[in-house]
């Protein structure tokens, strides 16, 4: 047998011993995130129950944050979202993170356009007058929110200038036409619907923008809509009124966890 084939035996051979005794140079590991949970309702899992001791920040022990979190071993976690928040709310979030920051998600616009107001004027007024505080919404979301979501990207990354930034959007609330006999019409769940598809572009656009990575949860929860057929991932009207069109347990699990894993592992 040739000296060099000799060799490179002898060498594998070791190399095999090595390896067996755990002696070879082992596998790089996986670094812990260090990972800031930012936002609104959506974020903080109002709707998922389990608040502990959060008080009306609502942050759930099932939002899609918390369970990220617990499926990646290791994280140093902190959790910022909260109820009712609008983008002064998530810059002053924002003074928390620190630059050790490895990932950082937010959601944040929908109360800035008038979430609130959009549901009780469609709940109570006609289909004009639905359709009209959409467009008002849709309106501001086009031409005023996109700034105020530009600062708060621009600050969570002059915080965190290493971490990656998510922007996590909102779901569709209604199945139209639905399996619902009573309720809104399918003319306000149109227009309630086309709000948040203008405003999921807005976030798009500027997530891109601002070199973020954005997560569209419409398609997760298409078929798990109010008034689907299949099991349902938001409250409908509810009490407390506050959790209403809000993700369930099933809704931060399976509409919200999956699309953030797929693009973070």
């Amino acid at each position: 047998m040739p000296d060099t084939v000799v060799r490179s035996f002898r060498w594998l051979s070791a190399l095999t011993v090595l390896a067996l005794l755990g002696l070879a140079t082992p596998a790089l590991a996986v670094k812990a995130a260090t990972y800031f949970a930012l936002g609104d309702s959506y974020s903080s899992g109002v709707g998922a129950g389990s608040y502990g001791n959060s008080g009306s920040c609502k942050r759930s022990a099932n939002a899609y944050p918390q369970l990220w979190a617990n499926k990646h071993a290791g994280t140093n976690f902190t959790f910022l979202a909260c109820s009712g928040a609008r983008t002064g709310d998530v810059l002053n979030q924002a003074n928390s993170i620190t630059s050790a920051a490895t990932l950082v998600t937010v959601s944040v616009g929908g109360n800035d356009a008038g979430f609130v107001d959009v549901i009780t004027k469609c709940t109570l007024g006609s289909d004009q007058d639905c359709v009209n505080r959409v467009n008002t919404a849709k309106d501001y979301a086009t031409n005023t929110l996109p700034g105020l979501l530009t600062t708060v990207y621009n600050k969570i990354k002059s915080k965190a200038p290493n971490a990656r930034l998510i922007v996590v959007g909102y779901p569709r609330f209604y199945a139209v036409p639905g399996s619902c006999g009573t309720g809104l019409s399918d003319a306000k769940r149109s227009a309630i619907n086309g709000g948040i598809d203008v405003a999921t572009g807005v976030l798009s656009q500027r997530a891109q923008a601002a070199g973020a990575t954005f997560v569209d949860v419409r398609g997760s929860f298409t078929g798990h809509n109010i008034c689907a057929s299949g099991e349902s991932y938001l409250n409908s009207l509810t009490f407390p009124v506050d959790e209403s069109y809000h993700p369930t347990v099933a809704g931060q699990a399976k509409g919200y966890y999956p699309p953030l894993a797929a693009v973070t592992g």
